[in-house]
């Protein structure tokens, strides 16, 4: 339309310009594209059409004015149309595109939504089985709490102590009541032996007041004891210068005794120390044994069966003559618990015998294995390095391989653990375990020189903690010759039977190639000097190093018995200087 506009325009202004009578538009031609023109803009107005782009509303009244021009003219009316049908056509087709787009938009929204709408649904159904399970998990604890309950129900009907079977068996009810009444006549006679709560606490104040005047007896006992034997010794001096007709004048003698009493004579404290238990060194004089120990039994019993284990433990540690401070006090102890919050039982009756025990007063060896036992499985490492260092065990074989146990299974106690088991190997003059031991703990050079020095280690020995702790530093310290005697270990034999063991190949060949990189000489001299070893030990290296895929090594062996000639000093060792006889064939 606005061709036609242009070209209905264009043909007027020519018409002025050129004055042709041919193009010229009339009067009513004019009008009638002025109204047009209004017609357009009054439309566009009352319709709201946008001025710009494509719109459906301006293509209407476009059309309509493009029907009233073909309408009015008439030469070129089939052009027009023609003009007309094809504009048609192209919107009709640009009307159809824009369809298809949208119908195309619209099956995108449509797929996505349905993406959307499928991996909603499979949350959905995943939360859904789990929810299944969780109905169905708790359906199954419903169903087996109620098959227990209908049990329990079931069971009430039953007499404690009896099958069904025996709860409808007449015998075996009328032995079931005579137990029971044999139950109540014991119950009734424990209770005629029991007394109330008040007289309980009333006796139990009077024996806290009967102990603290034993403690003070005791200690006047005490004090009495060193002012005896202090008396004694002035006594003893006194008769000894009277007998001695009075050579020296009494004060000069008083003075000297007065000074030895200060500086000899033991002090309160030691007293206190010798005698440390009542019961043990001084017992009463005119009180019954038996008695007594019959009513330290039932107060020891008294405290265990009303769960008071803490007191229990410190009186069985306190024992008279040590009757509770055996394994049966120990397995009852180890057969009670205690509440959560309160320590084990057992470690409070170890705790309470490494307590009250002097200093050097040793446990039996198997009362030992179960206090060191029970601290380190209750993780009282403490407990145990008190009683080690303090001598309140009998050290043996058995404790020392407890502790190493005990270091291999807890890293972190291991070298606590080991140290302790160093000390008891030591004491039990275990040497190879205390080397053992110090190498375990790292001490590689401490041990070689216990090794060295020690007249128990044999070479048997050195290569047992060799295998068991290897080290490279060991075995060079322990190949060595020391100052004036030849090495504890000789290095040919140490070769061959590390080499024989799968294990321990790789040490071995460590220590060969230390000699080798150390310079070509220093391999021959190893072998001059290695006393101990015949020219066929060191041909087996030489064999090994082979069979093992360490022809360099076994090379350099052979090499070096293959420059001796007849015979060579193999040892500076003046004592064990000998001749190897080398036989090559």
């Amino acid at each position: 339309m606005s061709e036609l506009q242009n070209s209905s325009r264009s043909p007027s202004r020519k018409g002025e310009r050129h004055s042709t009578p041919d193009i010229l538009i009339s009067e009513s031609d004019e009008r009638f594209f002025r109204s047009l023109y209004e017609f357009i803009e009054h439309e566009k107005q009352y319709l709201q059409c946008p001025e710009e782009g494509a719109d459906e509303l301006r293509y209407i009244i476009y059309r309509s004015v493009f029907n009233k021009v073909i309408g009015r003219a008439t030469a070129y009316k089939r052009l027009l149309m023609t003009i007309k049908a094809e504009y048609d056509d192209v919107i009709r087709a640009l009307k159809q595109r824009e369809e298809e787009t949208r119908a195309a938009q619209r099956t995108l929204a449509a797929a996505t939504s349905h993406m959307r709408s499928l991996t909603t649904c499979q949350q959905r159904a995943a939360q859904l089985t789990d929810r299944v399970s969780v109905l169905q998990r708790e359906t199954a604890e419903l169903q087996e709490e109620i098959k227990r309950q209908k049990l329990s129900k079931q069971q009430s009907t039953w007499i404690p102590g009896l099958t069904m079977a025996e709860s409808e068996d007449p015998e075996a009810l009328d032995k079931h009541l005579k137990h029971l009444e044999a139950q109540k006549a014991s119950l009734l006679d424990r209770k005629r032996h029991c007394v109330s709560l008040e007289v309980k606490a009333e006796l139990d104040a009077k024996l806290q007041a009967a102990e603290r005047r034993r403690d003070q007896m005791n200690t006047e006992n005490n004090r009495l004891k060193v002012l005896y034997q202090r008396l004694s010794f002035v006594f003893d001096r006194l008769s000894s210068w009277k007998d001695e007709k009075q050579q020296v004048p009494l004060e000069e003698r008083l003075g000297s005794t007065l000074e030895n009493i200060r500086q000899n004579i033991m002090t309160d404290d030691d007293a206190r120390s010798i005698d440390a238990e009542l019961f043990e060194e001084e017992e009463p004089i005119g009180v019954d044994e038996s008695k007594l120990l019959t009513d330290y039994l039932d107060r020891f019993m008294e405290l265990f069966d009303s769960a008071q284990y803490e007191e229990a433990a410190l009186l069985a540690a306190r024992s008279p003559r040590g009757v509770l401070r055996n394994l049966d006090t120990v397995q009852m102890f180890k057969g009670v618990t205690a509440p959560p919050v309160s320590p084990p039982p057992l470690l409070l009756f170890f705790q309470a015998l490494l307590i009250t025990v002097p200093a050097g007063v040793e446990l039996s060896a198997p009362l030992s294995l179960q206090v060191v036992g029970g601290a380190l499985q209750h993780d009282a490492s403490q407990l145990v390095t008190h009683a080690v260092t303090q001598n309140k065990l009998t050290f043996s074989e058995e404790l020392g391989d407890m502790l190493t146990e005990h270091a291999q299974k807890k890293p972190g106690d291991a070298d606590l653990c080991l140290a302790l088991a160093t000390v008891v190997y030591e004491a039990c003059r275990l040497d190879r375990k205390t080397a053992l031991s110090m190498c375990r703990r790292g001490l590689i050079h401490s041990a070689a020189e216990f090794m060295n020095h020690s007249s128990n280690i044999t070479a048997e020995d050195c290569m047992w903690v060799l295998c068991l702790s290897p080290s490279l530093s060991l075995l060079q310290l322990l190949t060595e010759p020391q100052r004036g005697p030849a090495a504890i270990l000789s290095v040919g034999v140490a070769c061959v039977t590390l080499l024989a063991d799968a294990q321990q190949q790789p040490l071995a060949l460590q220590l060969l190639d230390s000699f080798i990189s150390r310079g070509p000489g220093v391999l021959k001299q190893v072998i001059l000097e290695d006393s101990s070893s015949s020219v066929d030990v060191w041909t087996d290296v030489a064999s090994l190093c082979s069979g093992l895929n360490r022809s360099d090594l076994s090379r350099a062996v052979m090499s070096v018995l293959l420059e001796q000639s007849g015979t060579s000093v193999v040892s500076p060792d003046l004592d064990g200087a000998r001749l190897m006889e080398h036989v090559f064939l």
